[in-house]
């Protein structure tokens, strides 16, 4: 049998375990509240000093970026670094319809023009990828890593069994745009069948993402003048197609001497090894491969509009 003394030798034991204890605690907290040092740097594991000694030397955020770019055109294998787009006109360009693309009325009823090229002289190009088919998470990590803005044209029966990969897409600033609800030949379809497609895909879009766009693309680029029509009725501003379109293997141009010209839209697809001989990540690697060595930079469709 224990002793009382050994009792009280043991609860004496435990006050000073406890009280150890405690004080252990108020230390950690005040370490962790930066209250037991009125120096103490706040700030996220890893920041503190240097985050702020670089926030406050532009040329040393500057040097960091740019070796954090370095690092990631080496991880995802593109030859070298793609260039920074210069910043948004303040002005934005005047947006026409390309000659011969009109319909008939396009300007006294100033119906959405279809366009191919943004009237710039920078040495900028424009990505768009439509439909949504494939939903590759290492697409959008590489975008991401390399900082490269697109636009999205969606069409509804092809995204509705993920929305949240768009809405992820989205949450990292890219754009989600109207690609029709079932990817039909519009031009083969009366005029209120445009307009359901067209606006079908507007409500979609309100209800899924949060904002109706008013950019437009009409699927396989085939259009008429009752498409314009029903495309403005549904709030559409614009109604860009492309100039160039990139697979994982090869390009396509619509111009006979085959160049990048600046402000070209260039068109892809979401595509993977069901269709392609590759995934999304080799289509992207050939796209920016060739417009970097090119001396093109990659801006967003949406900040020339």
């Amino acid at each position: 049998m224990r002793t009382v003394g050994q009792n009280d030798k043991n609860r004496s034991h435990l006050r000073r375990l406890a009280l150890g204890c405690g004080a252990a605690a108020l230390a950690s907290a005040a370490l962790l509240s930066g209250c037991s040092n009125p120096d103490t740097t706040h700030g996220a594991t890893g920041q503190g000093g240097p985050a702020r000694a670089r926030a406050a030397d532009p040329a040393a955020a500057r040097a960091a970026e740019h070796a954090r770019l370095v690092a990631a055109a080496r991880r995802w294998q593109v030859d070298r670094v793609p260039l920074t787009p210069p910043p948004p006109p303040r002005v934005k360009p005047k947006i026409t319809a390309r000659a011969g693309f009109e319909v008939d009325h396009q300007e006294d009823w100033a119906l959405p023009p279809v366009f191919t090229t943004i009237p710039t002289r920078q040495k900028v190009v424009f990505l768009t990828i439509d439909d949504g088919a494939e939903k590759d998470p290492r697409f959008l990590a590489m975008m991401r890593d390399l900082k490269i803005p697109y636009t999205a044209f969606l069409s509804d029966y092809l995204v509705k069994d993920d929305y949240a990969y768009f809405r992820r897409m989205r949450s990292f600033g890219h754009t989600l745009n109207n690609h029709t609800l079932h990817h039909p030949y519009l031009p083969g379809l009366s005029y209120e069948e445009q307009k359901d497609e067209i606006c079908g895909m507007q409500a979609v879009m309100q209800k899924q993402f949060g904002r109706a766009p008013t950019v437009f693309r009409p699927p396989y680029g085939n259009y008429n003048q009752d498409t314009l029509v029903a495309a403005k009725e549904c709030g559409i501003k614009y109604a860009p197609i492309w100039n160039e379109e990139v697979f994982v293997d090869h390009w396509e141009y619509r111009e006979d001497d085959q160049k990048l010209r600046p402000g070209d839209i260039v068109l892809t697809h979401f595509r993977g090894r069901d269709d392609w001989d590759g995934t999304m990540v080799d289509d992207m690697r050939r796209f920016l491969n060739k417009v970097t060595r090119e001396g093109y930079a990659v801006a967003r469709l949406e900040d020339y509009l």
